[in-house]
C-alpha cells in the first residue's frame, strides 16, 4: 500500500501581487484617460467648430417663421372708382399637429359653424399637401361675427383651431365688371407647380381672369415674414422678428364705370357684348359681356353644384363674349371690302352697277342673294355706287367686286384692320378669330380656295369669324382714317409694369385720304340719311337717326347662324332661339373728330339695324351727352377771367 505525502503550503508573494495590481490600475487609468480625451475632443468639436450649425438647429426648433400676406394692388377706373378692392375677412384655420384627432376636431367645429362638403374636402387636401410643420391650414374662409364668436368661446377645447384675419378681394360692381376686370381664385395644386413657392407663401389666391390674370405679377406684391418663439407644444410665446410685406402695384384702367353701366343697361337681358374704344389712345372705355357671373363667389367659394350650374349653362355666363366670343361679322365687313376694291383699282366711288337682288359667278348655277331678297318678291337695291352700297348695305355690289379679286387679296388687306390676329396689348386671352385664306383652308379643311369663298367673305360670312373687341378695333381704325392704335385697358400705374409692352401704331396701306373721308360719309349716311323713301334711307336711320343731336357714323350687320338652302327663306320666330341670326352694329362719333368707337353684338338677336343699332345709340348718347354736360359744367364753374385794363392814350395791339 502506497502512502500519499502532503505538499507544503505555498507562501504568499506580496511583492508580485502588488506589481500585478499596479499594472491593472495603470491600464484602467489609461483607458479612462483616453475616453476622457475623446469626450473632451468631441465637446470641443461641437462647441467650437460646430457651434453655428447646432445653434441654427436649436433656434429652428424654438423659432417658427410665418409668411405675411401682401396686400394686392387696387384696380381703379378712369374716374377713380374702385373696381377691385381689398377687405379684411376672418377665417378658421387649423394647425393639424396640435388638433389631435382630425375627424373629432372637424366634428366639433361643424357643430358650431356650417361646413360644406366642399370646404371639408378642400381642407383635407390642403392638410395633406402642406409644406411645413405647424403651418396653419384654412378650413373656412369669410366667417361672420356669430361664427367667429362661437369659435372663440369654445377655443379652450378646440386645440389647434384659430380664427385669423386675412385680406381678401372684393369686387364692388359684381357681375358688371366681371369679364373685363376678371377675378382671383384659390390657388390650386396645379398652380403651385408653376408658381414661385417663396413668393406665394401666405397667399391663398391668384388672378385667373381678365386684368387680375394679365397683371398678376405686379398686382400680387411681395410677402413679408414673421418669426415667433414657440414652446415645445408649438404655442407662440413672443415675436422675434418681422419683415413687412410690400403691397402690389395699384393700376388705373381706361374703363369708364359710368359708360359700362350704360352699356349694360342698353344691352339689357339679351346675350351679347358691347365694346367701346377711344380711337386716339386705344383705351378701352367699356367691355360688357352678358350674361356674366359674380366674381365674389370665387373668393368666398362655391359648392360644386353651384359652379357646375355656371359652367354648364347654355347661356355660358363664364364666356367673355367681348374678347373670346367668335362670330361671323356679317355686313359690318363691307366697308373693309369696299376699301380693298378701291385700293386694288377694281372700282371707284362713282362706278355703278344694277343690284336686282341676285349674283352668279361665271359658269356657276349657284345664286348669291341680297339681304332684301324674298322668293315672292325678289329684292335688290337698284342702281348703286359705292356710297349707296354702304348705306343701303347692298350684297350684290360687294359680291361683284370681291369676285374680281385674286386669291388671298381680300384676307391680306383685311388683316391690316386686326382681323385674324390679336392687336390688343393687355386683354387677357383675347381671341384672334379666324381670317381664312388659301393656306388656312388647305390646312384646316384639306380643300383649295374657291371664288365662292371670296364672295361669301365679301358679306362677312363663310369661315370668317371675329370678336366684338376686333370689330370695335375696326370701327376705331375707320374713325382714325386708317390708323390702328392697339387697344389697351391700362391707363396708368404706380410704377412701370413689366407685363405691359407699348404697341406700335399701324397704318392701313392702300386707300387714299379721300377714300377714308368718303367711307366715313357713307357710314354717316347709314344713320343720318332719311326722309326720302325706303329705298333711299340709310339702314339704321329709322331706328336711331331721327332725333340724334350729334353726327354718328355706323354700319349694321346681320350674321346667319344656320345655312339657308338655295331658293328658301325661314321664319326666325319658328327657330330655336340659339339658331337665330346675330345682330351687329359698329359706330363712332362725332364724325369729324371721333372720341369713341363702339361695337355691339346681340347674340341671336335678329336685325343689326333694328336690334343692335339702338344699343349703340344709347352707349354713344351716354358718352357724348354726359361729356357735353361735363364740359358745360366746367365752363360754368370756371372763374371769370378779368379783361385787361385799357389805359387812355394807348393802342391795343
Amino acid at each position: 500500500m502506497r502512502v500519499k505525502t502532503r505538499q507544503p503550503p505555498r507562501i504568499k508573494d506580496a511583492r508580485r501581487e502588488q506589481a500585478a495590481f499596479a499594472s491593472r490600475a495603470l491600464t484602467v487609468v489609461v483607458i479612462v484617460a483616453a475616453l476622457f480625451c475623446l469626450l473632451l475632443g468631441r465637446l470641443i468639436w461641437l462647441m467650437v467648430f460646430q457651434h453655428e450649425t447646432y445653434e441654427t438647429l436649436s433656434v429652428e426648433n424654438h423659432i417658427q417663421n410665418f409668411a405675411l400676406q401682401p396686400q394686392r394692388g387696387l384696380i381703379y377706373d378712369r374716374h377713380g372708382e374702385l373696381l377691385a378692392d381689398n377687405r379684411t375677412a376672418f377665417s378658421i384655420s387649423v394647425v393639424t399637429e396640435l388638433a389631435g384627432d382630425i375627424d373629432s376636431m372637424l366634428a366639433d367645429v361643424s357643430a358650431l359653424v356650417d361646413l360644406s362638403d366642399a370646404e371639408l374636402a378642400a381642407f383635407r387636401d390642403r392638410a395633406a399637401n402642406k409644406h411645413r410643420p405647424l403651418e396653419s391650414v384654412p378650413l373656412k374662409i369669410g366667417i361672420n361675427a356669430e361664427e367667429r364668436a362661437a369659435i372663440e368661446v369654445n377655443r379652450h377645447r378646440l386645440h389647434g383651431v384659430r380664427v385669423t384675419p386675412e385680406i381678401v378681394r372684393y369686387y364692388p360692381f359684381g357681375p358688371l365688371m366681371a369679364h373685363a376686370v376678371g377675378s382671383v381664385r384659390r390657388i390650386s395644386s396645379e398652380d403651385l407647380k408653376q408658381l414661385e413657392p417663396a413668393r406665394y407663401r401666405g397667399t391663398r389666391f391668384i388672378g385667373k381672369r381678365g386684368v387680375e390674370a394679365f397683371y398678376e405679377s405686379s398686382l400680387h406684391g411681395e410677402p413679408g415674414s414673421r418669426s415667433v418663439a414657440v414652446n415645445v407644444h408649438g404655442v407662440e410665446q413672443r415675436e422675434v422678428a418681422r419683415r413687412k410685406p410690400h403691397a402690389g402695384q395699384s393700376i388705373t384702367l381706361h374703363l369708364d364705370s359710368h359708360l359700362q353701366i350704360a352699356a349694360s343697361a342698353a344691352l339689357g337681358q339679351r346675350r351679347g357684348a358691347v365694346v367701346a374704344i377711344a380711337p386716339n389712345t386705344g383705351g378701352i372705355l367699356a367691355m360688357v359681356s352678358y350674361p356674366a357671373y359674380d366674381p365674389n363667389l370665387f373668393v368666398k367659394g362655391m359648392e360644386p353644384a353651384q359652379y357646375a350650374a355656371l359652367a354648364n349653362s347654355r347661356d355660358a355666363p363664364l364666356l367673355d363674349r367681348a374678347a373670346h366670343g367668335r362670330y361671323a361679322p356679317g355686313s359690318t365687313f363691307k366697308p373693309v371690302v369696299g376699301l380693298a376694291a378701291l385700293s386694288l383699282g377694281l372700282v371707284d366711288w362713282e362706278r355703278t352697277i344694277v343690284d336686282n337682288g341676285e349674283f352668279r359667278l361665271p359658269n356657276q348655277r349657284r345664286v348669291y342673294r341680297d339681304w332684301s331678297w324674298t322668293p315672292r318678291g325678289g329684292g335688290g337695291q337698284g342702281v348703286v355706287n359705292m356710297r349707296r352700297a354702304i348705306y343701303r348695305s347692298s350684297n350684290v355690289y360687294f359680291y361683284t367686286f370681291a369676285a374680281k379679286m385674286e386669291v388671298d387679296e381680300l384676307p391680306d388687306f383685311a388683316s391690316q384692320f386686326g382681323y385674324g390676329r390679336v392687336t390688343s396689348l393687355d386683354v387677357e386671352g383675347a381671341d384672334a378669330g379666324i381670317l381664312p385664306n388659301s393656306d388656312w383652308k388647305r390646312g384646316y379643311k384639306g380643300q383649295p380656295w374657291y371664288p365662292g369663298d371670296t364672295v361669301n367673305m365679301a358679306i362677312g360670312q363663310g369661315d370668317l369669324l371675329a370678336t366684338p373687341l376686333q370689330l370695335a378695333t375696326v370701327a376705331a381704325v375707320i374713325a382714325n382714317r386708317g390708323r390702328l392704335v392697339p387697344p389697351r385697358l391700362l391707363k396708368s400705374s404706380d410704377e412701370l409694369l413689366p407685363e405691359f409692352v407699348h404697341g406700335e401704331v399701324e397704318r392701313v396701306e392702300g386707300p387714299r385720304v379721300e377714300d377714308w373721308e368718303e367711307l366715313v360719309q357713307a357710314m354717316a349716311d347709314v344713320v343720318h340719311r332719311g326722309n326720302k323713301g325706303y329705298r333711299q334711307n340709310g339702314t339704321a336711320w329709322a331706328h336711331i337717326g331721327r332725333d340724334i343731336s350729334y353726327r354718328m357714323a355706323g354700319k349694321s350687320g346681320t350674321a346667319q347662324v344656320l345655312e339657308i338652302p338655295q331658293g328658301e327663306e325661314y321664319d326666325e320666330s319658328e327657330l330655336d332661339e340659339y339658331h337665330r341670326k346675330h345682330a351687329w352694329f359698329i359706330a363712332f362719333a362725332p364724325v369729324e373728330h371721333p372720341q369713341i368707337a363702339v361695337a355691339v353684338l346681340v347674340e341671336n338677336g335678329g336685325g343689326g339695324s333694328s336690334v343692335a343699332a339702338p344699343v349703340a345709340r344709347e352707349v354713344l348718347d351716354a358718352y357724348m351727352l354726359e361729356r357735353d354736360a361735363e364740359e358745360h359744367r366746367a365752363i360754368a364753374q370756371a372763374p371769370q377771367r378779368q379783361q385787361p385794363a385799357i389805359m387812355q392814350g394807348t393802342t391795343d395791339a
